[in-house]
């Protein structure tokens, strides 16, 4: 069994900046991809960015050239550094890795908020 914890995300204004980490503990062999989610009210929840063991990362269009998404393999960490926020970025974020422990499972942290006021 593998968690991931969340930390970081909190209010800010427009244009403002914030950082979101995750970290992965328990039994864990390897990880796979990991990447951060979102899900605003009334909407469903959408992949943000997601980076593979490898460092190949993928963003959604809506956030590229202002949200970077990094890993710490060493650490079993991944962040995502968000950078001229708006309005719209306003969600719960969600962690998200594919590890491989006794099984390979997808696990999702608890979700942390991110509140963009204009």
């Amino acid at each position: 069994q593998a968690q991931l914890v969340e930390s970081g995300g909190g209010l800010v204004q427009a244009g403002g900046s914030l950082r979101l980490s995750c970290a992965a503990s328990g039994i864990i062999f390897s990880i796979f991809h990991m990447g951060w989610y979102r899900q605003a009210p009334g909407k469903q929840r959408e992949l943000v960015a997601l980076i593979t063991s490898g460092g190949n990362t993928n963003y959604t269009e809506s956030v590229k050239g202002r949200f970077t998404i990094s890993r710490d393999n060493a650490k079993r960490t991944v962040t995502l550094q968000m950078n001229s926020l708006k309005p719209d970025d306003t969600a719960v974020y969600y962690c998200n890795a594919r590890i491989m422990g006794r099984s390979q499972v997808t696990y999702w942290g608890q979700g942390t908020q991110v509140t963009v006021s204009s």
